[in-house]
């Protein structure tokens, strides 16, 4: 008897998987189980944010995502990681500024992220919260850099890492200031965010995303933000540019992406059934609630959006004179 081909068969499926419509092709993930990196340590807002969209887009690619950290060296290990994984899409990095903008102006790293990497959507930008512990007396942004000022080498901010928004801002500050004060890097925002409150370190910058609900703990004082506008989550909260800090206006943004030579169709599924999941009541309201802005848009808009964020951070860590501690 005449056996048919097995290639012959596979074309066949994929044929008639091609004309039996959007349903079809919404259940033909090529990966069973998709990895999505958040290269931080649990607790901080990458993890927050992976965990949060994980399970909408198991339901829309029909496969199991697994959200794993792989922190350390500032989310080096986690971006390389899926820089050097295989372009199959099955592999998916929640990035954000200080690793795939930042990291490249402060490390010698191995692979450059925005070489190695395919940018596939925004998911959200969040600003920056600068706080202090409770039992720190000064009441505002103008008191606590009197404070500092007075005595030099005394004080110590605390960031998620050597190179994130968090770490560069409080350089900024010291060198629009005249500052003194040392920086004490952890190894992502939760573990920074807790030795704040306890009062090991008592000021740092942090997203409004991992500090909101700490906020009215009593446990920590928020001074400013560093948004264009208030924050919907902290209206009580003064901006760092209304009062009179004009260059303290920016958003820590995060995004996924795969490895470079994804192909594009795999690209514009993610992007598709992401913003699907992003566009959901649930994730939406989370999403507000954290104070994001309104981001998501095609991976060609987030490319561009990419290539402009690169000169201003490059031009701050040289104008700071940043180090990787």
């Amino acid at each position: 008897m005449y056996s048919i081909p097995n290639f012959l068969i596979l074309s066949l499926c994929a044929l008639l998987a091609g004309t039996t419509g959007d349903a079809m092709a919404q259940a033909n993930y090529p990966c069973p189980v998709v990895k999505l990196i958040s290269p931080y340590p649990p607790g901080g807002t990458t993890d927050i944010l992976a965990r949060l969209i994980a399970p909408g887009l198991g339901k829309t690619l029909g496969a199991t995502v697994i959200v794993e950290n792989k922190g350390g060296a500032s989310s080096n290990i986690g971006t390389e990681f899926v820089s050097g994984s295989a372009p199959d899409g099955c592999t998916l990095l929640l990035g954000n500024n200080t690793g795939v903008v930042i990291n490249r102006n402060l490390y010698k790293l191995r692979l450059d992220p925005i070489k190695s990497l395919a940018p596939v959507i925004e998911v959200a930008a969040v600003p920056l919260v600068l706080y202090v512990n409770a039992s720190e007396s000064a009441k505002s942004v103008d008191e606590l850099v009197t404070k500092v000022k007075a005595k030099p080498g005394v004080y110590s901010f605390a960031s998620g890492g050597s190179g994130s928004p968090q770490h560069l801002m409080g350089e900024l500050l010291k060198l629009e200031r005249g500052l003194d004060m040392v920086h004490v890097p952890y190894r992502g925002q939760g573990p920074a965010l807790a030795d704040v409150i306890s009062g090991q370190v008592p000021v740092a910058f942090e997203t409004t995303t991992a500090i909101a609900a700490q906020v009215g703990s009593g446990r920590i004082r928020a001074l400013a933000t560093t948004g264009s506008a208030r924050s919907k989550n902290l209206a009580q909260v003064p901006t760092l540019k209304e009062l009179g800090y004009a260059n303290f206006v920016i958003d820590n943004w995060y995004g996924i992406f795969v490895q470079a030579k994804t192909p594009a169709p795999l690209v514009e599924r993610l992007n598709r059934d992401i913003a699907q999941v992003l566009r959901s009541p649930e994730v939406a309201k989370a999403l507000a609630d954290m104070g994001s802005g309104d981001v998501a848009g095609t991976p060609e808009q987030f490319s561009q959006f990419i290539a402009k964020e690169l000169p201003y951070w490059e031009s701050l860590v040289k104008r700071s004179g940043a180090k990787v501690d």
